[in-house]
């Protein structure tokens, strides 16, 4: 099943929130849903689950909308706020809830305390859990139907570095299930761990819709740092080899490693071994899923912190 969105706009009074949006997010992959702040990714997945209505465009699962769903909860499974659960149930009454509601079936409650690591606290209060078991405790309620859909804002909000570990293994697994996985966060290392596509906005809008090392190819920039017994002669033999047609970028910094574009680290080290040159290190050197995400989303950015280049008025 997939989720398609189609000119999907959202306004606010006078505010765009969202802006002529259009993306797919497909099945057997774990497809992240990145942008700054106030870029519209809560009200995106608010309109795909059908609770904010749409000024324009179509927001379908399974090329339905979401409020046609019979049992919604056996075909999406969402997780938007982890804290909305009445703090006096047990988990395991909140779940009894959301199971009746849907025709699911009581069996299937110990099956998602069990994935989720709650069995132990099936009975506690949830106003007792921590912000890490709540959102334990909301996927649980996601999962409770088996859902083909799953979409998830900011699911590692509160977990500990064991818990984000268990999350990206457990996200990896249902989308490996052939589930349609959509997730949001603002942990872009962890984005990198985890997605497999992304779909980027900035102020409503589409930046970019692509596989998570596509992504980063096309907006970043990669080079090869070398180390080597003579820098000069493996600078001008690499501006020889690659020829006027596809020329070496080759910059040299302050300790005379070169840095060089536009050349394989196999194609350097071919030319420095046909020429005699030592080379005494040779790393290619890739962009993080940060940097190319920086570099996409700049002119999308509203909040920026002036204190490096501004003074503070007096």
């Amino acid at each position: 099943m997939t989720i398609e969105v189609c000119e999907l706009t959202k306004r606010f009074g006078g505010t765009v929130a969202v802006d002529a949006l259009s993306f797919t997010v497909r099945p057997g992959r774990v497809t992240g849903f990145l942008g700054p702040n106030g870029a519209g990714k809560s009200t995106t997945m608010r309109m795909i689950l059908g609770l904010d209505a749409p000024d324009a465009g179509s927001a379908l699962v399974d090329g339905r909308p979401y409020t046609k769903l019979r049992y919604p909860l056996t075909e999406v499974g969402a997780l938007l706020d982890a804290t909305a659960v009445h703090p006096a149930r047990s988990a395991a009454a909140h779940l009894r809830v959301l199971a009746a509601s849907n025709g699911i079936g009581a069996s299937r409650i110990g099956e998602v305390l069990a994935r989720t690591g709650l069995t132990g606290v099936a009975r506690r209060r949830v106003g007792t859990f921590s912000l890490g078991m709540k959102q334990r405790l909301g996927l649980a309620a996601a999962l409770l139907g088996d859902p083909p859909v799953l979409m998830l804002d900011e699911p590692v909000n509160g977990l500990d570095p064991e818990g984000v570990h268990w999350m990206r293994g457990l996200l990896k697994e249902l989308a490996g299930e052939g589930r349609t996985v959509f997730v949001s966060s603002h942990l872009l290392t962890e984005m990198a761990l985890t997605a497999d596509h992304l779909v980027v906005i900035g102020r409503g809008r589409l930046v970019a819709e692509a596989g998570t090392a596509d992504f980063v190819a096309a907006n970043s920039r990669t080079d090869v740092l070398v180390r080597a017994s003579d820098p000069a002669a493996l600078a001008a033999a690499l501006h020889a080899a690659a020829g006027p047609d596809t020329p070496a970028g080759i910059t040299t910094e302050p300790d005379g490693a070169l840095v060089i574009t536009g050349l394989t680290g196999a194609a350097i080290g071919d030319v420095a071994a046909a020429h005699g040159i030592g080379v005494h290190e040779l790393t290619t050197r890739r962009a993080s899923l940060e940097e190319a995400y920086l570099q996409a989303t700049e002119d999308f950015v509203d909040f920026y912190d002036h204190a490096a280049t501004e003074e503070t008025p007096a």
